[in-house]
């Protein structure tokens, strides 16, 4: 990580305050059905390790999602914070979240099969369906 930085941000609302010590300066897009359910969007994410520390973790509800994977977000506002990994505490956050982002990049989207034909980024991204993104990670885990 090391072009990582340190980015601070909070909900709509401010009951919950981020900072996020080794954020990627990538903010990638993901199309997956979950997602666009959750934001009415593809969900926009910074990928941030499990350095991510949160103040007022008491507006924090958590939505176990999948197997593999949660979804937080604000109780007082309803923002969406982030996506975590169970098994190693990855989050990848809501790039929203965070007020500067100069230097960052949008240059990848994932679940890109699952994207509905009704908008497109213009963005030259790297794109992975769903089966590409999860032979990725398997892949470097081993």
């Amino acid at each position: 990580m090391s072009d990582a930085k340190q980015i601070q941000g909070q909900c709509l609302c401010g009951s919950v305050k981020i900072t996020a010590a080794q954020a990627e300066p990538h903010i990638g897009a993901c199309h997956c059905d979950m997602c666009r359910r959750w934001t009415t969007s593809p969900m926009q994410t910074i990928g941030c390790g499990n350095q991510v520390s949160f103040q007022g973790e008491e507006n924090i509800g958590i939505y176990s999602s999948s197997e593999w994977a949660e979804r937080g977000f604000c109780k007082q506002c309803g923002s969406a914070l982030f996506y975590r990994i169970k098994q190693n505490g990855n989050h990848f956050m809501a790039a929203g979240l965070f007020d500067n982002l100069d230097g960052f990049v949008f240059d990848h989207e994932v679940f890109i099969d699952e994207k509905p034909d009704f908008y497109s980024f213009s963005n030259d991204t790297r794109k992975m369906t769903g089966a590409e993104m999860f032979a990725h990670f398997t892949s470097q885990a081993d």
